[in-house]
């Protein structure tokens, strides 16, 4: 048996470059000082916010463009904002979406990355809220498309679970199979949810 000693540091306030605040309200959770280290590393600290982290109507493919001429680049933006999706659930999507070009990044990605790094700079300590005052029920959403990603034709399924009003998982997915209708696909998501 292995004694360890123990040093009482108080109050958790920063664990692994989130910070942590607690109040009457909860325990709020936070990445502000990695989103402004994110918004500086890129240069962006002047630019303009943005409203929406991904355009809408977005059409990113793997062939269109010049490749990126230091993907390493990317790689290390995309891999810090997925770190950043700790906090920040309504970027999910978007990240989700600019990781699959990894392998090969072109231009109009590394645009689409720092879209996303405009958007942070709109609002840098926006992070969670794990409420005292909720009720402890679980809510989930769950919602899936149908062959919306351009290059597989696969379908993307993602999913939300609130404890309260305090969001406690999420995730976007690419489904492993291609469906030909809509009707598999509710059946393919249920069981999926089912298993996990």
């Amino acid at each position: 048996m292995f004694n360890f000693h123990m040093k009482d540091l108080g109050m958790l306030k920063y664990f692994l470059g989130i910070e942590v605040a607690r109040n009457s309200t909860g325990i709020f959770l936070c990445q502000c000082k990695y989103a402004l280290d994110i918004i500086s590393k890129t240069g962006l600290l002047g630019a303009k916010p943005v409203g929406f982290p991904m355009d809408p109507n977005h059409c990113l493919s793997l062939a269109k463009g010049a490749l990126l001429p230091d993907p390493e680049q990317y790689k290390r933006l995309v891999g810090w904002l997925l770190y950043l999706s700790i906090t920040r659930p309504e970027h999910s999507y978007c990240v989700h979406t600019l990781a699959q070009f990894m392998q090969h990044p072109r231009q109009e990605h590394w645009d689409a990355a720092l879209r996303v790094v405009h958007f942070l700079k709109a609002n840098p300590r926006q992070g969670i809220l794990l409420s005292a005052n909720c009720d402890l029920q679980l809510y989930a959403w769950c919602d899936l498309d149908w062959a919306s990603c351009p290059l597989t034709r696969k379908s993307l399924t993602g999913w939300f679970i609130l404890l309260g009003n305090s969001p406690i998982s999420w995730k976007t997915k690419k489904q492993h199979i291609v469906s030909v209708l809509l009707q598999k696909q509710n059946i393919v998501l249920w069981l999926l949810l089912l298993v996990s």
